[in-house]
């Protein structure tokens, strides 16, 4: 009400039009809420922080965020969004560094250290959100091959080891799966439908 008074005060009205409203605590907390969220002065990362309270403090849906602030849905959902990137993409957005686009192309780079390699491009560089978007596509691409080296590394197994696999697969009539890495160091994994074919399986070891 404060900025209503001073602005009837300036317009020179000596009654101000307002309309009474009765409301609980958490009625008051939402009233607050969407009013603060109206302002013209907010950065993305502080209407982000107001939607998730709304959702979290006044149990409500993204849905029914969207219908109180009259945005549509995905536009709630994508500044919800940005409050999953690093902190310091945050800070970024809330001061003015990079705008809601360019952390938009963020989101969308899994690997937390290629989103902040990027983030210090941006800024240095004063790349646009074209250009954003291509380098964020660069490295999701880097990241997927780099997750299939990893892959290919920690399934790497010699032939002799597929053999013997395979012979303690029919020993134990069950599947077995071992992952070993390029080192030598893995893991042995058993399969069991239920706790009978467990004991089965541990009387079978025990008979060894």
């Amino acid at each position: 009400g404060e900025r209503r008074l001073r602005a009837s005060k300036l317009a020179g009205l000596s009654k101000i039009p307002v309309f009474i409203r009765v409301a609980n605590d958490e009625q008051m907390l939402e009233l607050a809420l969407i009013e603060n969220i109206h302002r013209e002065n907010l950065n993305a990362i502080e209407v982000a922080i107001s939607y998730q309270r709304l959702i979290a403090e006044c149990n409500m849906t993204q849905e029914e965020v969207s219908e109180k602030v009259g945005k549509s849905r995905s536009a709630v959902a994508n500044f919800l969004r940005l409050l999953k990137l690093p902190p310091e993409v945050q800070i970024a957005i809330r001061d003015g560094h990079i705008t809601m686009g360019h952390a938009r192309a963020l989101i969308n780079i899994e690997d937390k250290e290629q989103q902040l390699k990027l983030l210090q491009k941006i800024i240095e560089d004063e790349l646009s959100v074209r250009e954003t978007e291509e380098m964020a596509d660069k490295a999701k691409e880097a990241g997927k091959d780099k997750k299939e080296k990893e892959k290919r590394q920690t399934n790497f197994l010699p032939e002799n080891f597929k053999s013997k696999i395979k012979t303690l697969s029919q020993t134990l009539n069950t599947k077995v799966k071992v992952n070993r890495s390029l080192t030598g160091k893995g893991s042995l994994v058993i399969d069991f439908k239920d706790e009978a074919e467990f004991d089965r399986i541990m009387e079978l070891f025990n008979k060894q």
